[in-house]
């Protein structure tokens, strides 16, 4: 029987750090995601109903808007880290199970839908450029996705008529831990539409803290 390769090992504190080093590394003009902006946009191209190539996604990762970005000597271990995410995140969505997602608290008085809109920002960006999900007639996907996108300015969903209804019904989280819990509930009850599974319900744990990123600060990077 051939072996079957051991999963590769989530991204430590240390290697999330040489991550957001690497991408604030690429040169300008071009506009990487940062490591929370990447996060969420990994989700929305995994929520996919058939899987993005990596050659198409990962234009956008390290420049938002998918623009050509000479490869440089770091490029081999920036694809590494990005790489164990994204299986990190694919197994945690196909095996409908808990993730933490990559939101930094700087201050404990924000306004938790702020805290976690880079993520969210991230998400759309992929749902910008890979809109199959989006075009799906399902009505579930309704509700998780007005639960992301409430952490925008409603004059930022134009055309969402039927979302921003939803939106005004929601009640705000209580806090970071609530809002960070949605965040995974709502990509795993996604996935339950883009990537169904037979007799399979989604897994709801617990709501986790935010994380803070190494140094104390949150990354810097380009909101939607």
């Amino acid at each position: 029987m051939p072996s079957v390769p051991a999963p590769l090992p989530p991204l430590t504190e240390a290697d999330m750090a040489d991550l957001e080093r690497l991408l604030e590394a690429i040169p300008a003009p071009a506009e990487p995601l940062d490591v929370m902006m990447l996060d969420g946009y990994l989700c929305g191209v995994l929520l996919q109903p058939r899987a993005v190539p990596e050659a198409q996604w990962w234009r956008h990762v390290v420049d938002v808007d998918g623009r050509e970005v000479q490869a440089s000597a770091d490029d081999a271990s920036l694809r590494a880290l990005v790489r164990r995410r994204h299986a990190e995140l694919d197994a945690a969505i196909r095996e409908r199970q808990w993730f933490d997602p990559w939101v930094f608290e700087l201050d404990d008085d924000d306004d938790p839908l702020e805290t976690v809109m880079p993520w969210v920002a991230g998400f759309a960006t992929a749902m910008e450029f890979f809109p199959a999900l989006l075009r799906s007639d399902s009505p579930d996907l309704a509700e998780p996705l007005a639960v992301l996108y409430r952490s925008f300015d409603a004059e930022d969903l134009e055309d969402a008529d039927e979302l921003l209804a939803i939106i005004e019904q929601l009640e705000p989280p209580a806090d970071l831990a609530e809002a960070v819990e949605a965040l995974v509930n709502s990509v795993l009850l996604l996935a339950d539409v883009a990537r169904p599974l037979p007799s399979t319900r989604p897994a709801r744990a617990p709501a986790a803290k935010g994380r803070r990123p190494a140094g104390g600060a949150r990354p810097g990077g380009r909101r939607h």
